[in-house]
């Protein structure tokens, strides 16, 4: 079983997706290798959002992974941004390229350069693509799903006529994020407009969603940028309008990653391992014989008929007739993060009924045979939003609004410290400086997460200088 979560939240993390066989690492520093488990879960998130994709009416398509060095080189903030993490393939055999080639750490130069071919004229627009890839940034410090050398993301890149409908585009994506989190995933998440110092490289504006995980650490959940006309310039991404004159399309760009697991992960995650909510659960329901059942044909022929049934539902189901004791297999599931045991042993046969736990709830329900379909049913359908309910209160319970100067906020973090607190999410009043963000990273190590959409109350003075705000944010650390 997992270290426990309030001593060392990471080392219940990192023993956790081991030994619910989420993860194994790889021999290549900071990658990992997704088991299926880990991998499906991944895979109904697609199937989430190619939903949305489709009523969008915005098409996958794939793109090289290799990309010239002369691509970078035609947006100066993109290349300046990236290069640290660029990984380079510069020889083949024993043969030198003529151009070094990148291992993408995003599309945007390759599909600047396609859409400059493909875009000509006001009526190729919008021209709204998705793709599901994998990419690189050698990161100097890993963690399984949250950041790694290599990764998986979807990335959005659309180009349109104008700002308007390219920052219609931004936010539509960025609202349908925090659905995905919200009433999908069950994470709550912080929606709002980053500082320019934490934008993506080459964009005008960038806007996230963040969420809070269980030991009070923001994760970027999401972004979507407006990139205005910059990649347009460098790439030459023009169109003839309706006067007939060359015009610079707007572009956007937008992407979630596999970092979503993580947060998944770490925000409904408990002492005895996993806990995921329905829709992405890889199992759902797990039945499970328990006493003499091997002398009692019966048990299993009962549980058969339930498998059959529930996986004719489309439920996701497993049946653990494993020679392993009871107490063993209720650990296992726990651990990985079922959301439905089913128990049925030969006194069950008897009177007619089963026992069932749920797995973020205490106790068990007895419940009849003829009762179980739509019981099953009915708690799917209410695991989901209890778990969004839960994490919304714990977040709550860790947001600070009372803190106004950094020596406030260092004493928050040792309290909490002392305490066995999280130190949770600060909000503060901002002047609008850089300067204001370095000295509390680097007196704190807390970063800024975004100037909130919703604020829940309006902060007067910054939290270093003392000068009128000109913002209020969300300050955490993260990871």
């Amino acid at each position: 079983m997992a270290n426990n979560q309030t001593n060392d939240f990471t080392e219940w993390y990192l023993q956790t997706v081991q030994q619910a066989e989420l993860m194994s690492y790889s021999p290549v520093r900071g990658s990992i290798i997704f088991r299926p488990d880990g991998f499906e879960l991944w895979e109904h998130i697609q199937e989430e959002f190619n939903k949305f994709l489709r009523k969008e009416g915005i098409r996958n398509a794939y793109f090289p992974m290799l990309i010239p060095q002369s691509f970078f080189m035609k947006e100066a903030d993109h290349i300046e941004g990236f290069a640290p993490e660029l990984p380079w393939v510069t020889e083949v055999g024993n043969e030198k390229l003529e151009e070094p080639l990148a291992l993408r750490p995003t599309s945007e130069t390759m599909i600047g350069s396609a859409f400059s071919d493909w875009i000509n004229s006001y009526r190729d627009l919008p021209y709204e693509i998705n793709q599901w890839a994998n990419v690189f940034r050698w990161e100097k410090k890993t963690l399984p799903f949250l950041r790694t050398s290599e990764f998986l993301w979807q990335e959005g890149h659309t180009a349109h006529v104008d700002e308007e409908d390219a920052r219609r585009r931004t936010m539509r994506v960025l609202d349908e994020y925090a659905r995905l989190c919200e009433e999908f995933l069950a994470i709550p998440v912080y929606k709002g407009q980053k500082t320019p110092s934490e934008r993506f490289a080459g964009a005008v504006d960038t806007y996230s969603i963040e969420a809070m995980m269980k030991d009070g650490k923001a994760v970027q959940a999401g972004t979507s940028h407006y990139m205005g006309t910059k990649f347009a310039q460098a790439f030459d991404i023009t169109y003839l309008n309706q006067e007939n004159q060359h015009t610079l399309a707007h572009t956007t760009s937008w992407g979630v990653s596999t970092r979503l697991l993580g947060s998944l992960i770490m925000t409904h995650g408990d002492q005895n391992g996993l806990v995921f909510p329905p829709t992405v659960a890889p199992t759902q329901v797990v039945l499970i014989p328990v006493g003499p059942w091997k002398k009692n044909p019966a048990i299993m022929e009962k549980l058969d008929e339930i498998f059959a049934t529930l996986k004719q539902k489309g439920i996701r189901v497993r049946l653990d007739d494993s020679n392993n004791s009871p107490g063993y297999k209720f650990n296992e599931w726990e651990l990985k993060g079922a959301c439905i045991r089913v128990e049925c042993g030969p006194r069950d046969l008897e009177n007619g009924h089963v026992m069932v736990k749920m797995r973020d709830l205490d106790g068990k329900e007895t419940v009849k045979f003829e009762d179980l379909e739509s019981y099953i049913d009915e708690q799917l359908q209410a695991m989901t939003p209890r778990l969004l309910q839960a994490a919304k209160e714990r977040n709550k319970a860790n947001e600070h609004y009372d803190i106004n100067t950094l020596d406030e906020l260092k004493a928050h973090i040792e309290k909490s410290k002392a305490e066995g607190k999280v130190p949770g999410f600060v909000l503060i009043g901002w002047d609008g400086t850089e300067e204001t963000e370095a000295k509390i990273k680097e007196e704190t190590g807390f970063t800024t997460r975004n100037i909130p959409f919703e604020v829940p109350m309006q902060k007067e003075f910054d939290i270093v200088s003392g000068k009128p705000a000109k913002h209020t944010l969300w300050i955490a650390r993260a990871y």
